[in-house]
């Protein structure tokens, strides 16, 4: 079903999300004085949109690393001590957990795609899920933020948890066709923090925890603007299988420096230049944005653009020639290794989702070859992703001394 809106939204709401990275640091030094004080107190508030709010718009940024955590709150350090930003870094390191989290436990996406299929197919009446996904079920807010998410790629924070918590509880809904809905329409889809989230909403993230979405916090952090009625009163919290054992991160072996290199870039890491790389002989970039591995137009479109971007930075950054490519295939990647004169491709470190998952099924052919795909890992993910094995409370322990090996007391 295709759902055409009866009152097109600000086109405002998108048009300052330039997926570029000089937008991204633009945005960023605008934001980094509001980081305290302003951001704490407001960062709960959905002013709807279009309208000026408290949060800083860099998730895009983040999701597709055209800039790095270190980056952000570096920068927001040079404005506040880690006091007075407390929620804000807390806020980046989410996601740092969420990738950290999900790379101890791979199997919870595996186990995530096939939830999702049973549970479509196990819709005997799919009405309310239609309804749902098209804005059309009659709940104050959740319509409108269904409309605002289809139209402009984008959801406040606080806006997904109640519309994830009223798609469970109150709709009683599958939470994973919640998850697919989000993933198809949301410009920072990210298969760790959209999939992390919704479970930390239903109950499975941590055991018995759930997230009710009330029409008096709605109508208070929406400034009134909503205060829908017949919501649930109680969550109680949905039960799965146990969990995978959590797993120890696997190592994975340096490239030969010895070796002439290709470089290639996926849109899980847009930002190559900061990366591990100035020991090896680059001799050229490959730019794989492969559109069938993001889910819909919003995230396509931006990290289509933002790969345009990146190539141009390449060329300049490491003075070799950087080709954009629109698959991601094992013949693709071969041909570029050939042209290069060069048998070792070297990428920043993919982590679990779906670009991920299509560069292991290349790596046979790969290896046929005689073609090796090292992978660079940051360091920011080498200090804090072995913390990301439990709660984010226990992971949140790790913090200042983590963001002191890495150079941010």
């Amino acid at each position: 079903m295709t759902y055409q809106s009866p009152t097109p939204l600000n086109p405002s709401h998108t048009a300052g999300i330039p997926p570029t990275r000089a937008a991204a640091l633009a945005r960023l030094e605008a934001f980094a004085p509001r980081a305290s004080a302003p951001y704490t107190t407001g960062r709960n508030t959905d002013p709807g949109p279009g309208e000026p709010g408290a949060v800083s718009h860099l998730s895009a940024y983040l999701r597709y690393r055209l800039i790095t955590e270190h980056e952000v709150i570096a920068a927001i350090r040079a404005h506040h001590s880690a006091q007075a930003a407390e929620k804000f870094i807390q806020e980046v390191l989410w996601r740092t957990y969420w990738k950290g989290w999900l790379e101890h436990r791979p199997a919870v996406w595996r186990n995530y795609q096939v939830t999702r299929q049973q549970q479509h197919f196990g819709l005997t009446d799919h009405r309310d899920l239609a309804n749902a996904e098209t804005g059309t079920t009659g709940i104050d807010g959740f319509d409108d933020w269904a409309r605002e998410l289809i139209e402009t790629g984008h959801l406040h924070n606080h806006a997904r948890m109640w519309f994830a918590s009223i798609w469970v509880f109150s709709l009683r809904l599958p939470w994973a066709l919640g998850a697919d809905f989000f993933l198809r329409h949301l410009r920072d889809a990210d298969a760790a923090s959209n999939t992390l989230s919704w479970r930390w909403v239903a109950g499975l993230h941590t055991a018995g925890k759930t997230y009710l979405a009330t029409a008096e916090n709605i109508a208070r952090y929406t400034d009134g603007r909503y205060a829908p009625k017949g919501l649930a009163q109680i969550a109680t919290p949905l039960s799965e299988p146990p969990l995978p054992t959590c797993r120890i991160l696997p190592d994975h072996p340096a490239p030969d420096p010895r070796e002439p290199s290709l470089l290639l870039v996926t849109s899980e890491d847009l930002h190559p230049e900061c990366v591990t790389t100035a020991s090896l002989a680059l001799n050229c970039a490959l730019i794989a944005a492969d559109p069938a591995l993001l889910w819909g137009k919003h995230a396509r479109r931006f990290a289509a653009a933002a790969a345009q971007d990146c190539q141009a930075r390449v060329q300049a950054h490491f003075n070799i020639p950087a080709t954009l490519a629109e698959t991601l295939s094992a013949a693709t990647l071969i041909a570029a290794a050939q042209a290069a004169g060069t048998r070792q491709i070297v990428t920043p470190y993919i982590p679990v989702g779906p670009v991920n998952t299509a560069l292991a099924a290349l790596m046979p052919e790969l290896a046929a070859a005689g073609v090796t795909l090292t992978r660079v890992k940051r360091s920011w993910d080498q200090h804090f992703w072995p913390h990301a094995t439990a709660g984010f409370f226990a992971f949140k322990s790790h913090i200042p001394a983590t963001l002191a090996i890495c150079g941010l007391p």
